[in-house]
């Protein structure tokens, strides 16, 4: 690859210093254990992932310095994708703070959790946008972890944002269990018809049923992502540790790498690196020999 394996998705957390209250019952109970960067790292190396995005999990300001931290302290995590309260006035200066934070310049978007909001245009309200407006006046992706019935608001934001990019988590958690692909394909590409829109190729796995998915299952799915965003706005990611659910780290790369088998090397460099690196504007450095991309993020 003429840039470098990118796994543009992944969480790390210890109980130890703060609870997930989102691990709850039997079925999620292979989680609630810590999750370390050494942990990433096994996984990472045995599969030639050189750089990573790291993403927030719980509305807690002290996650994100401590996700910088982790970011500082090693040469894998290449970016970082926090928290802060979008709704508050000091919502730029609260931005600035995180940068000049150490380690702050691995931070390279926001993240709320969205889908968890019971107003399903709570991306349209006023202060949410003044927040996003932030964002993007920071130089920062927003990362949307939205579910399908969230997908016209979110829509309607991009539009009203064109400065801002937008990376949609888990193609906004389609429901690959039931097999049903509308409404969620139609909205879906009415928010990829908007040019400052990227997707992460992340997340299907635990949408189908953990026990019994195939990559059959996955395809039709992964084939509208491809023919709405194109490679160059679809990105890997992981969703390590969640991905264990349904599979481990080697078989949910393998996963992807089997949903793309169609394209040509390029647009595969895209998917598994290039877009990610477009995107989030990550300085990572290009596998020995070749030639470091020089694209620029579109809309930023």
């Amino acid at each position: 690859m003429s840039v470098p394996l990118v796994d543009a998705h992944h969480h790390l957390w210890d109980l130890a210093v703060r609870d997930q209250d989102w691990i709850t019952g039997p079925a999620l109970a292979p989680l609630r254990r810590t999750f370390s960067e050494s942990d990433l790292r096994a996984e990472t190396a045995a599969a030639g992932v050189t750089a990573t995005v790291l993403v927030q999990t719980v509305t807690v300001a002290d996650e994100t310095p401590e996700m910088l931290a982790v970011a500082r302290a090693g040469d894998l995590v290449a970016g970082v994708v926090g928290w802060t309260d979008l709704t508050a006035p000091g919502v730029a200066d609260a931005l600035a703070a995180l940068r000049e934070r150490p380690g702050g310049e691995h931070l390279v978007g926001i993240r709320h959790q969205v889908q968890s909001e019971p107003d399903p245009d709570w991306l349209l309200r006023p202060d949410v946008l003044r927040g996003l407006r932030a964002v993007a006046d920071a130089g920062l992706a927003y990362d949307l972890v939205i579910l399908p019935h969230q997908l016209p608001a979110a829509t309607s934001a991009a539009a009203a944002l064109p400065g801002l990019t937008l990376v949609l988590d888990h193609a906004a958690k389609p429901p690959v269990a039931t097999g049903e692909l509308e409404p969620w394909a139609t909205r879906l590409r009415a928010f990829a018809a908007l040019p400052h829109t990227f997707c992460k190729l992340s997340g299907l796995l635990t949408e189908a049923d953990w026990r019994t998915w195939t990559v059959r299952d996955l395809r039709p799915y992964a084939g509208v992502l491809l023919d709405a965003f194109g490679p160059d706005r679809l990105m890997f990611g992981s969703d390590w540790p969640v991905c264990t659910l349904a599979a481990p780290y080697g078989k949910t790369l393998a996963t992807a790498r089997d949903l793309t088998r169609e394209l040509g090397p390029a647009e595969r460099e895209a998917v598994f690196g290039g877009t990610a690196v477009a995107a989030y504007r990550l300085a990572v450095p290009a596998p020995e020999g070749a030639e470091r991309p020089g694209r620029g993020r579109d809309g930023g």
